[in-house]
């Protein structure tokens, strides 16, 4: 049965027991990591967030599934992400030029039923792109739609209403691109 076992997935069961304890070694690491980094671990608050939690996961395949790199390597690779993460949140948080530096600003796309095609060709999406992001957002026409905004992490906010409330508070789109223009056109 073993033999079969072997030969139909390739591997041996020792092997399957090394990928097996890699993967509990690396999965104990990153929630230890996790619960000392809290919830900014795995969030995309911005940019360098995302690169982070996309390397994290890099790091969790190489290790798991390969003899080499070793668990320590990868220990010590998560031990630096997460650090860097840290540190980045840091120093952003306490040097706005940094911040200014690592991350995409949020861009007004849509004001109403009005596409900014200027800042939609900007932020690098299509009109179709557009139109699949009011869809999930359940928007289910262009009058309940009061703005639409391009997030630093690529994620796209519709602020839209169902009870015909018209107005968004200023702060709401501070530091938006083109988010003046709402104040103008409403």
């Amino acid at each position: 049965m073993a033999y079969m076992i072997s030969e139909w997935t390739g591997t041996e069961w020792s092997a399957v027991m090394l990928i097996a304890l890699s993967a509990c070694a690396m999965y104990a690491s990153v929630i230890f990591l996790t619960r000392l980094a809290g919830v900014r671990s795995f969030s995309k608050m911005s940019g360098f967030d995302f690169a982070v939690t996309v390397a994290i996961g890099s790091v969790l395949a190489s290790v798991i599934v390969a003899k080499d790199p070793p668990i320590a390597h990868g220990v010590i690779a998560l031990v630096s992400l997460f650090g860097l993460q840290i540190g980045m949140a840091v120093l952003r948080s306490r040097f706005p030029g940094l911040q200014a530096l690592s991350d995409n600003r949020p861009r007004l796309v849509m004001i109403g039923s009005e596409v900014q095609h200027d800042q939609l060709k900007k932020a690098k999406m299509t009109e179709s792109d557009l139109w699949g992001k009011l869809r999930e957002a359940n928007a289910f026409q262009f009058s309940q739609i009061l703005a639409v905004i391009a997030e630093t992490t690529g994620d796209v906010s519709v602020l839209h209403t169902k009870d015909g409330l018209r107005d968004i508070q200023p702060e709401l789109l501070h530091g938006v691109i083109a988010g003046e223009r709402y104040r103008q056109q409403v």
